[in-house]
């Protein structure tokens, strides 16, 4: 049966958006399973989807919180998740090796990635040093061989340390533990007072990437083509709605990131993002970015020979959303 409810976007706190929204009741809702990298300053862009907008789609969102990108594509290609929001060059060498991975289109066109440092100056410093990268496959390693690749530095001449998140790699970089780390951007305001420096920003070496991506598979798009398309719909609805909404953003930011109100962190990384149209709230699919990842991937030596991305990209599931809320 359906009902009327009023949805309180998650009961974030006093003063958050509430909306009133029409969907089917709780049982009849289809459970869709969607992984995101964990929380971090960011985080109101990544769970807005989660306060209503997937409901009113008739979706039970579950969201997982993954360290990586390889950890997120282990667990859709195992089944265990509909779709995941990660960077692709990890995808596109599974592709390239038969895994049917699809990607439908990008939320994040702009890099936030930038290399910390304490006691370097510049990226020739790195030869010698530990610096903390994340998971094998991940985008920050990628964007690592990419900088030494580029500044002609063998791989063997700096020691990789696999730390999972940006948090952890921005905690062991504070504490000494590593010599340098790929870190967000949103750590930038805590720098100097770490004692840390900015060696370079991502977007000064690798500005055809892209950061991330809604990626799912040919088995649930061929079962579940209605659910995929609502997913999408409530997608863009929750980026276009948080993109334009920084307050109610920020505070289920500081909710789901347990972060305090005083942390200039969130509020950094937002204006960052809308100022530079990192954030793409129409899910748009970048052909030409895709493309330049690839080519990066051969360079490096992560892919072989070129493989035609054009199987991995899907573009029916974001016309078919788009078609829905013209319709709403």
């Amino acid at each position: 049966m359906v009902g009327r409810k009023s949805i309180a976007a998650a009961g974030i706190a006093a003063g958050l958006f509430v909306t009133t929204l029409r969907f089917a009741d709780t049982q009849e809702l289809k459970v869709w399973r969607h992984g995101v990298l964990d929380a971090k300053s960011d985080a109101g862009f990544s769970f807005m989807i989660d306060q209503g907008f997937a409901e009113k789609q008739g979706l039970k969102l579950k969201m997982l919180q993954f360290k990586s990108d390889p950890l997120l594509l282990q667990a859709l290609l195992a089944g265990e998740l509909d779709s995941f929001e990660g960077g692709v060059g990890n995808s596109i060498v599974a592709a390239a090796r038969g895994g049917e991975v699809k990607i439908l289109g990008c939320t994040w066109t702009g890099l936030p990635h930038v290399f910390m440092a304490r006691g370097l100056a510049s990226v020739q410093d790195l030869q010698g040093k530990t610096v903390a990268v994340g998971f094998s496959g991940s985008l920050p390693e990628l964007l690592t061989r990419v900088l030494l690749e580029q500044n002609g530095i063998p791989v063997r001449a700096v020691q990789f340390s696999a730390i999972g998140s940006d948090v952890e790699r921005f905690k062991a970089l504070a504490a000494g533990l590593v010599d340098a780390a790929v870190v967000s951007k949103e750590f930038v305001p805590l720098m100097e007072q770490q004692g840390l420096s900015l060696i370079t920003t991502a977007n000064d070496f690798a500005s055809g990437f892209v950061r991330l991506c809604i990626q799912s598979t040919t088995e649930v798009l061929t079962t579940r083509p209605d659910d995929a398309a609502r997913f999408m719909t409530a997608k863009i609805l929750a980026l276009r709605y948080a993109a334009s909404h920084r307050e109610q953003t920020l505070q289920l930011t500081r909710k789901i990131a347990r972060q305090k109100e005083e942390d200039p962190r969130p509020g950094y990384i937002f204006d960052w993002a809308i100022k530079t149209y990192a954030l793409d709230p129409e899910v748009k699919m970048p052909v030409d970015r895709l493309t330049y990842i690839q080519e990066q991937l051969i360079k490096v030596g992560k892919l072989s020979k070129q493989f035609d991305l054009g199987k991995m990209l899907d573009t029916s599931v974001r016309e078919k959303a788009l078609k829905l809320i013209d319709q709403q």
